[in-house]
């Protein structure tokens, strides 16, 4: 393996989930204290949010740069988080934010519902290269993350309207990162079942 493999094994994942643990430190980090600036106060939410967007704009336009294209859940989710968490610490009101994960995941369950109705394989235009299945597989799968999509904007709702900023803020770091690793676990049937048989190169 070359060294600049090596570098990339580390790297793009780095560049993935760095800007939200570093959204996750800076607010458990600031928490409990408010900033002054302009005469505003604001909250260590906001100012974690105010870190994490330029920060998750960096790493995406580095992942760019180091893989030559980016997927489309990458791609809403940089818009999303520039707009409402834009729109959050704009008007010092962290709600916008929270709503981010809820709009994401509606719109991917409706992306993959259509899909199913329009008999396409979406889902297999992103992640064919990581799991070749059949296009029965996919239409499986495609079913099933549709109701995982749904069941994640339902529980992020629930999470940020009934509960506290640092549950919410654990449940998005934490949460939805380890529900979306179960969920594949338990799909590890279907991949297998449904696998393409590999290239004898």
């Amino acid at each position: 393996m070359t060294e600049s493999r090596k570098n990339n094994s580390w790297l793009k994942p780095a560049l993935e989930f760095g800007p939200l643990v570093l959204f996750f430190v800076v607010f458990m980090r600031f928490r409990d204290r408010t900033f002054t600036l302009g005469g505003t106060e604001y909250t260590g939410f906001i100012v974690a949010t105010l870190v994490f967007i330029p920060v998750l704009v960096l790493s995406t336009l580095a992942l760019w740069r180091l893989t030559g294209r980016l997927s489309p859940m990458q791609i809403a989710t940089l818009v999303l988080v520039v707009v409402f968490g834009g729109l959050s610490v704009w008007l010092n009101d962290p709600k916008f934010f929270k709503m981010k994960p809820t709009i994401i995941y509606l719109i991917f369950a409706g992306l993959l519902g259509l899909s199913l109705i329009l008999r396409r394989n979406w889902l297999e235009l992103v992640m064919s290269e990581a799991l070749p299945m059949t296009a029965e597989g996919w239409r499986v799968l495609s079913g099933r993350m549709t109701v995982l999509f749904l069941g994640l904007a339902g529980a992020n709702e629930i999470v940020w309207r009934t509960m506290s900023e640092t549950a919410w803020v654990n449940f998005k770091t934490f949460g939805l990162t380890i529900i979306m690793v179960v969920f594949f676990v338990l799909n590890a049937k279907l991949f297998e079942r449904h696998a393409l048989p590999k290239d004898a190169d």
